[in-house]
């Protein structure tokens, strides 16, 4: 009789953990954060969604040395929630991989639209991103805050690299 317990119960932990489904959600301006992403998902089997915004971003409004872009004046106010043209239901996974550029050593704005426009209770969230020098820095910490019942995993700068080490990466934090 126990033989049967402990093989059901270990039939079922096995069982959770093959139905368990991963979403990577991302946002990309420029293509750079679209590419990790869409590795990242083929390597690990994962359902892929892109965070679109109603606004394009145009190279001037990405011009971070321009006090008066729209990146710039987003950045600066805490309170800026970019409008989000497609809606993305993340209630059927278990776990999100989240990735997004780093601008002005956070994640930008539209991300925050996306986290706080979610029900996050009882998921885990992994933020990855790619940057040109500031790394994930508490980018990830940060966007946490917002996903109100979400499991923090971890995140990391991922620019530059390969798809079989994210999955690593993720896989360990996800132990």
């Amino acid at each position: 009789m126990k033989k049967l317990i402990l093989t059901l119960l270990l039939g079922g932990m096995v069982m959770a953990g093959a139905f368990a489904k991963t979403a990577v959600v991302y946002f990309s301006a420029t293509g750079t954060t679209e590419k990790m992403a869409k590795s990242v998902a083929t390597e690990m089997g994962a359902d892929i969604f892109e965070i679109q915004p109603v606004h394009k971003y145009t190279d001037a409004d990405l011009n971070w040395h321009d006090k008066k872009s729209l990146t710039t004046i987003e950045c600066n106010d805490p309170k800026s929630r970019p409008a989000i043209a497609n809606k993305i239901d993340i209630s059927g996974y278990d776990t999100v991989i989240l990735c997004y550029p780093i601008w002005w050593a956070y994640a930008p704005k539209i991300v925050y639209t996306f986290v706080e426009s979610q029900k996050w209770d009882g998921k885990k969230l992994v933020t990855l991103c790619t940057s040109g020098g500031s790394g994930l820095g508490r980018s990830g910490t940060d966007l946490a805050k917002y996903a109100k019942g979400v499991s923090f995993k971890g995140g990391k700068d991922f620019t530059r690299g390969k798809a079989s080490d994210i999955k690593k990466y993720v896989e360990g934090l996800l132990k």
